[in-house]
């Protein structure tokens, strides 16, 4: 094993070539303007990694009704499309791809976002707890999504890949991890619909797929990744041994469409899920998915060489300690140690 492994090249597609394997994952950071739209603060911070071989922006909404935490960008207006533009001509100053990360949360919100609406969902499901990064709002209950809703929000989400494009991105990656709206489409724990959206397994995966074709067909399959959590563990998605199925098909369904990549959405890839037949989420998906694979959670470096040396997978997201180490590539060239990650850390753009 080398630990080069992961400075090596890494072709991507016939479009995109990166200069390493390192990939900066995406990371909610609640510093965008009033409006949504991207501050200047914002173009430093990424242009200053961007010695990463990918980098993956923070979420980003694709519509009003999709948001759930304050002051996280969007990409449905003419400021927002501004504002990323000078994110991307700074990162492609340094010689950088970036890639924007649309998201729609789904569920996963409060009345309070949304002009006193309920938030979208699979079904009509039931959250609890505190609202994230908020003092006293708690989770409630969402509303089922009619089927012009959901075609409705298909359309917008290939709106927001060519807004992206405009903005001057090199590709988008789709959000359909962690519990939020896609995610919430793909387990039988939130989605119990009786129509072509939810009776069976195939249906189940129908949303995501549309998702992804429309998409596709809006900027090129080559522009488009996909996160995904086959394993269920966070914004209360409870696992189901039938959820297998759904990414199983999903994932055979996406070798025929062959996105640019499956990025996995965990936040420590040791861990194993039972309903998975006890795999861990990238093992899941590259016994499944043939394209490229990137893996995230917890990884060290010499970890990432290994499953990269091994097969496991192509490319290696890093979260935190990017954010501690804006020269993290750098720092790994040189051996030079990391600087600790603290989560005062997270009250700047550093």
């Amino acid at each position: 094993m080398s630990l080069q492994t992961v400075l090596q090249p890494y072709r991507l597609n016939d479009e995109i070539q990166l200069k390493n394997r390192l990939v900066m994952a995406p990371m909610t950071r609640n510093m965008a303007n009033d409006d949504l739209s991207p501050t200047p603060a914002m173009a430093d911070y990424y242009a200053r990694r961007a010695d990463a071989g990918l980098i993956i922006t923070e979420g980003t909404i694709i519509r009003p009704d999709g948001r759930g935490y304050s002051h996280v960008p969007g990409i449905y207006t003419a400021a927002h499309i501004k504002g990323w533009q000078a994110v991307t001509e700074a990162v492609h100053a340094r010689q950088g791809k970036i890639f924007l990360q649309i998201w729609h949360v789904g569920r996963v919100s409060h009345p309070s976002f949304l002009n006193g609406q309920l938030p979208l969902s699979a079904s009509a499901t039931t959250m609890t707890g505190k609202v994230a990064r908020t003092k006293d709002l708690h989770y409630g209950t969402s509303r089922e999504a009619s089927l012009a809703e959901i075609h409705s929000l298909i359309a917008s989400y290939a709106t927001a890949a060519q807004n992206a494009m405009e903005a001057g991105f090199d590709g988008i990656e789709l959000h359909g991890a962690n519990g939020y709206l896609i995610d919430q489409f793909l387990h039988y724990h939130t989605n119990f619909r009786e129509d072509e959206y939810g009776r069976t397994f195939r249906d189940k995966a129908r949303f995501a797929l549309e998702v992804v074709s429309a998409c596709i067909a809006a900027i090129g399959a080559t522009r488009v990744g996909l996160r995904l959590s086959p394993g269920a563990y966070l914004n209360e998605i409870v696992g189901d041994s039938r959820d297998a199925e759904v990414f199983q098909y999903l994932l055979q369904q996406l070798n025929e469409i062959q996105p640019a990549y499956v990025h996995t959405g965990n936040f420590d890839d040791s861990v194993q899920f039972s309903e998975l037949g006890n795999q861990t989420m990238t093992e899941f998906i590259r016994h499944i998915y043939d394209g490229t694979v990137i893996a995230s959670g917890g990884y060290t470096l010499e970890r990432a060489a290994q499953g990269i040396d091994k097969g496991d997978f192509d490319l290696i997201a890093i979260g935190r300690p990017f954010i501690a180490n804006p020269d993290l590539v750098e720092r790994f060239k040189a051996h030079r140690p990391l600087l600790a990650y603290d989560a005062s850390l997270l009250s700047t753009l550093w």
